[in-house]
């Protein structure tokens, strides 16, 4: 019997709905159910084919757990290595080098000395930093927030120079991003599962949060959509991630992509709704099921990212294209059936025009 568990944290409703849903598939030899950890034991498998990581970017202890059992054979969704490296402003470098727009960001050094250093680690950065270039290429106003943080924490918006020096005095040892502002006409949030199942949402990030999910707006241009649905199929192709979210703004009809590392995403049902809560329960269930039946005990199982495959073979990135997204099943049959008919209607004309060639021949 291969087991699906998910490990999780102060989420309700999607950790017993996901178990529930694999559950009633009643797949052969699989099912699913909360992780359990009681010792964890270098290059010890945990005991389960595959494991729905919702917790771990909170708990050390997790992460480390999960990195022994992917060793081990486990499929980890998401890839716990690639996680522990990722952040927000390798993410916009990565965009910005595969074609997808992205705001302007910069980087900056923590306020503060982080821990166990001093002045003299940081003789190689110019003091003055070159603020006037960075603003410039910014622009005002600008958003800054943590380079690696999430869930809107430590996030301010910034109307001048006065604004942001005023803020940044306050961000401590965070290592922040400035990033332009972007006025959007529209905004959405994207599920994506298994870098080709995508849900676009329209979302009101200026909304508290149990409002932000818009129900009920006329949908956006069809053009539009497909060009979100495959800017976030791309994304989550070169990064690596099973399960993610990314966020788009819409300004003057391009879509920009302003967050794409969240390898944890919210799915309450309370804040999502009901019809994107079935929609990302069923096909991260469905998906698991598909992990699960491919899974090989002591073999890698992970998924790696484009950006890694590349680098490895030692491939320009700019040359490495995204794999298209497989079509439903449903409409695959169609397609299929439609070039047949189209086909079999070709070759019974060509049929009838020699045949009537053939009567209008001199005998």
């Amino acid at each position: 019997m291969k087991k699906i568990g998910i490990l999780f944290g102060q989420e309700n409703s999607f950790p017993q709905a996901f178990v529930d849903r694999i559950n009633q598939k009643a797949e052969k030899n699989i099912s699913a159910e909360f992780v359990r950890i009681d010792k964890v034991m270098q290059a010890e498998p945990l005991d389960y084919a595959v494991i729905i990581d919702r917790i771990s970017q909170d708990v050390p202890f997790y992460r480390a757990a999960l990195k022994n059992a992917a060793i081990c054979g486990t499929a980890v969704i998401n890839n716990p290595f690639w996680w522990s490296a990722d952040e927000k402003f390798f993410n916009n470098a990565l965009a910005v080098k595969i074609g997808v727009p992205v705001p302007k960001t910069v980087i900056l050094p923590s306020k503060e000395l982080p821990d166990d250093t001093t002045d003299k680690s940081f003789r190689n950065l110019a003091y003055p930093l070159d603020w006037d270039g960075i603003f410039n290429y910014v622009g005002f106003p600008a958003y800054m927030k943590p380079f690696d943080g999430g869930g809107w924490k430590e996030v301010y918006k910034l109307e001048d120079k006065d604004d942001f020096f005023d803020k940044y005095n306050k961000t401590k040892q965070y290592v922040m991003m400035l990033q332009e502002e972007v006025v959007f006409d529209d905004y959405f949030r994207c599920y994506c599962i298994g870098g080709k199942h995508v849900r676009i949402m329209q979302y009101e990030p200026r909304n508290p949060h149990h409002l932000r999910y818009e129900h009920g707006k006329a949908p956006a241009a069809k053009k539009l959509l497909d060009t979100v649905k495959d800017y976030v199929i791309k994304l989550n192709q070169f990064l690596g991630y099973d399960f993610n979210t990314v966020e788009f703004a819409i300004r003057d009809g391009i879509p920009y992509a302003i967050d794409f590392c969240n390898p944890a995403p919210d799915a309450e049902v309370t804040s999502v709704g009901q019809d994107n809560f079935e929609w990302v329960v069923e096909t991260a269930a469905s998906y698991a099921i598909e992990r699960a039946k491919k899974q090989k005990d002591g073999l890698d199982n992970l998924t790696w990212g484009e950006f890694v495959k590349t680098s490895a073979a030692k491939t320009p990135l700019v040359s490495v294209k995204a794999k298209p997204a497989k079509a439903d099943v449903s409409v695959a049959k169609v397609d299929h059936a439609i070039e047949v008919e189209g086909k079999v209607k070709k070759e019974k004309a060509v049929k009838v025009k020699k045949v009537e060639e053939l009567k209008k021949a001199p005998k």
